[in-house]
């Protein structure tokens, strides 16, 4: 068998909301961000709601893609149902198979099968909660920079979220729902193809409210992408300029994958260095 394992790569996807414009909608929105019955039924006067906090951070999410293909062959013995008892022998392609009468009149002969699976699959995990959300898959389309040294990432007035798993820990679940044993007598290919492992930093603006007439804190967050608004957000406070750890989040090696290959004598091509986004 052998295993080939993409290049890592790290990208920072260029907002399209600015800073200032994220300002400018959060104070648009602060009577939004204590909800609708605030809003309408205990109607804060403009003035009674100050923005105490805001922050820009870079979320991550992962987007890992996996390529197996299995070619292979093997005997099967079929049994063929014939038209009646009367039905002693049957001639096909010039070949001569005697009817066994046990049962269902029928005659057998071994055949061999030609087997292809080809699979690809993809998935697209939020770096924090760990959730696959394939709706990420919308963000490669916005313009992006290939992140060169992910240790050196610190991107000027914002906080970047380290994830919280690993790459390892993500392609060996995704190996395990597509590695396979196939019954087969003679393989003639077999192989497994991380395609795309790929580290992605979105921008996320939060905005912290107070209502100190009412002793109540809220945050609001807008999507730097899509300029999406979302209540009942999260305010980080992360340290500024956080130094991610390379080995730490692309740590997949041989020993990734070898826990789900049976045997010895595979064939693992391993590929670390950062290259240009194709």
């Amino acid at each position: 068998m052998e295993i080939k394992l993409a290049n890592e790569r790290a990208f920072v996807i260029t907002e399209r909301v600015t800073w200032e414009q994220a300002k400018e909608r959060a104070w648009d929105k602060k009577g939004d961000a204590f909800g609708t019955f605030s809003k309408f039924l205990l109607r804060p006067r403009g003035e009674e709601i100050q923005i105490t906090y805001m922050e820009k951070r870079y979320e991550p999410f992962w987007h890992i893609a996996c390529h197996t293909r299995y070619e292979y062959q093997r005997n099967r013995r079929y049994n063929v149902p014939v038209s009646g008892s009367e039905v002693k022998r049957v001639t096909i392609n010039d070949l001569s198979f005697g009817v066994d009468q046990t049962g269902s009149p029928h005659i057998a002969f071994t055949g061999t099968e030609h087997c292809l699976e080809d699979t690809t699959k993809e998935i697209f995990i939020h770096g924090i909660t760990g959730q696959e959300m394939p709706e990420l898959k919308s963000y490669l389309q916005y313009a992006m920079t290939q992140i060169t040294d992910i240790t050196q990432f610190a991107p000027e007035n914002a906080m970047v979220v380290p994830p919280e798993q690993r790459a390892s820990f993500l392609v060996r679940n995704l190996l395990g729902t597509m590695m396979k044993a196939v019954q087969a007598d003679k393989i003639l290919e077999e192989s497994v193809e991380i395609q795309n492992l790929d580290l992605y930093y979105s921008p996320i603006y939060a905005f912290e409210y107070n209502w100190a007439a009412k002793s109540k804190t809220a945050v609001t967050e807008f999507n730097g992408l899509t300029g999406e608004l979302r209540a009942n957000g999260k305010a980080m406070r992360l340290q500024l300029g956080k130094v991610l750890n390379r080995d730490l989040l692309f740590d997949v090696g041989a020993e990734t994958v070898s826990l789900f290959v049976p045997g010895g004598g595979i064939a693992v091509k391993i590929v670390q260095n950062l290259t240009s986004k194709s």
